[in-house]
């Protein structure tokens, strides 16, 4: 038998509280049909100073969880601790989600065999969502499926239908208002199957309780931090990427411009300097990443290598030919007198030579660092070689971790899996 926990987090929702437990105990039958015979309710008293909790005991189907305020991803996770069922789902208690919607959703998770179920407010036949809610929801979205390589028409949605067995991967989350957009975000990147449903959305009961600002730069916060623990080159390497464009746009505009255009050049090699090293940065800590998880997990700009052999494997012959060009552009710059207080710029050739020869003790350094973190991240693998005579690679092959390769896959080989 399958079970269906609803969780409805509540906090000072005296006005909505006893219409959205009524709406939910009325579709158990619809719930059962769609495959889940089994059902409890939780209402979890997020700290309300009103009659929430009071409201909710006259029901003799729902378990009420009290607590002190921990906030609404906080109350969540209090319900998930209490649940019984092997399918958890929550919704919010102000009415603007509609409970009709389980019935479908319990038949994506159970017949398409998804881990999570998301109701999009996004796609739906009717939203009630106010214009600034919605033009910041269609950005979150956009940014997760850009960051995530995934398509999400909607990563803040409050109902949803998950297994309880993937609550692990999902873990740790926040106990605010970005307690969803960070579920998504980790759901994308711990590689599960998400399944989005249209539901319609509803103006909600009483006052909101999110700021679109204050809670807008949570969002944005959670989406980008959860990113950077899983895949830190795909927010690294797209903001080096970004300046190295724009580097060259800046450079472009110069190119045929009237008066002194030193300035601009220089801007430009500024911009493209830190770019390299953005996207260097992330390709370091891409390494530090599959060192922590020693599992599967997603790699690479674009979500896999572009590459047969990986770029920073080549930062170690780049970052030298850097620096000699910095050293060549200071000595012709002396030859030809270009650094004398008589020459149109003489700030501009020592500058650029500097930018180079860092940048390329950058690349170097960078170089060394990954191979470094490579052989950590491999050495297990190699020990079980060595002690267990386990086949090794072949002449110009190699067992050091590559932004793809990940260690699950790279254990089940050695095992012979």
């Amino acid at each position: 038998m399958t079970t269906l926990s609803i969780i409805i987090p509540a906090y000072n929702e005296e006005n909505g509280i006893a219409k959205i437990i009524e709406r939910v105990l009325a579709v158990r039958p619809a719930v059962a049909k769609a495959g889940a015979d089994g059902f409890e309710l939780i209402v979890v008293d997020d700290g309300s100073r009103d009659r929430t909790a009071e409201i909710a005991r006259r029901y003799a189907d729902v378990r009420v969880i009290q607590q002190i305020n921990r906030g609404y991803g906080g109350a969540l996770k209090a319900g998930f601790r209490e649940a019984r069922g092997d399918l958890l789902a929550f919704l919010d208690a102000d009415g603007a989600y509609p409970p009709e919607a389980y019935p479908a959703l319990c038949r994506a998770a159970l017949n398409h065999h998804a881990d999570m179920v998301v109701g999009s407010r996004m796609s739906g036949a009717r939203s009630e969502m106010p214009l600034t809610r919605r033009v910041g929801n269609t950005f979150f979205a956009a940014l997760l499926s850009l960051l995530g390589s995934t398509r999400v028409s909607d990563s803040a949605s409050g109902m949803r239908v998950m297994k309880r067995d993937v609550m692990n991967q999902l873990y740790p989350l926040p106990d605010g208002l970005n307690f969803t957009p960070a579920m998504s975000t980790r759901a994308i990147f711990e590689n599960l199957k998400i399944v989005e449903v249209p539901i319609e959305y509803s103006e909600r009961v009483g006052r909101s309780k999110l700021s679109v600002i204050k809670d807008g730069l949570r969002f944005l916060r959670s989406i980008v931090w959860t990113v950077i623990t899983y895949n830190p080159v795909r927010v690294f390497g797209l903001a080096g990427v970004t300046l190295i464009a724009l580097g060259l746009l800046v450079a472009l505009t110069a190119v045929g411009a009237a008066g002194s255009n030193f300035p601009r050049f220089f801007a430009a090699l500024v911009l493209g300097v830190a770019g390299v090293n953005l996207f260097s940065i992330g390709t370091l800590f891409n390494y530090v990443v599959s060192l922590f998880h020693r599992r599967e997990i997603r790699q690479g700009l674009f979500g896999r290598p572009l590459l047969r052999r990986p770029l920073e494997r080549h930062f170690g012959w780049m970052g030298l030919l850097t620096m000699l060009a910095g050293v060549a552009i200071y000595i012709v710059a002396s030859i030809n007198s270009w650094t004398t207080a008589t020459s149109p710029a003489p700030w501009f050739a020592p500058a650029v030579s500097s930018l180079l020869v860092l940048t390329g003790m950058q690349l170097v350094a960078s170089w060394f660092l990954a191979r470094v973190l490579a052989d950590l991240t491999t050495r297990d693998v190699k020990a079980q070689q060595d002690l267990n005579g386990e086949k090794k690679p072949a002449d110009g092959e190699s067992m050091l971790y590559t932004p793809g390769l990940e260690w699950a896959h790279l254990t089940a080989e050695i095992a012979g899996e």
